[in-house]
């Protein structure tokens, strides 16, 4: 008996393990590439409307959307990382995060349009790989770095250096 309760001991003790090494993310798709942000950042999940365009903003800035009485910017992923623009459609998502502000140590609710959404899945951890350094032309600070889906390999984007920019702060405190 005391030889058995020992070895359900350590069975639940690896399975916490095991959960405490790895993350959910939420897989979205820009330009058929798959993409991950960490499933505790998002808040919703919306179809694409229509926003209202705050004048002098950057393109990539599509606008705002009153949330439930919060002022929501919402930019485009695929303006916002240099990517051809695309018509939305019915498959067009905006996934609203939490992002922590560097500045003032603070959470802001930010708005990102994406092609579609494909999937939560499981990352461990220890599978996690850098990002490959590559020249100065290709803008890699966004991702954290890179995973396994299935067969697929995932972006991980890192929210927070990604939406906290200056052009972003100024619109989204007014």
């Amino acid at each position: 008996m005391a030889t058995q309760a020992l070895v359900e001991n350590e069975t639940n003790d690896n399975a916490e393990s095991d959960a405490e090494s790895q993350n959910e993310y939420l897989t979205f798709y820009l330009a058929d590439e798959e993409y991950g942000v960490d499933i505790l950042r998002v808040k919703e999940i919306r179809g694409w409307e229509h926003v209202t365009r705050i004048p002098n903003s950057p393109d990539y800035v599509k606008g705002v959307l009153n949330l439930r009485g919060a002022i929501v910017p919402i930019i485009d992923l695929r303006i916002r990382c240099n990517l051809e623009p695309k018509d939305y459609n019915e498959m067009t998502v905006v996934v609203i995060l939490s992002v922590e502000n560097n500045v003032n140590d603070s959470e802001r609710i930010m708005g990102v349009v994406v092609d579609t959404i494909s999937d939560v899945v499981n990352a461990n951890l220890n599978d996690i790989q850098n990002t490959p350094e590559f020249d100065s032309s290709i803008e890699i600070e966004y991702i954290e770095g890179l995973a396994t889906a299935g067969d697929n390999m995932l972006m991980l984007v890192n929210v927070d250096k990604l939406l906290n920019i200056d052009e972003i702060s100024v619109i989204s405190n007014e």
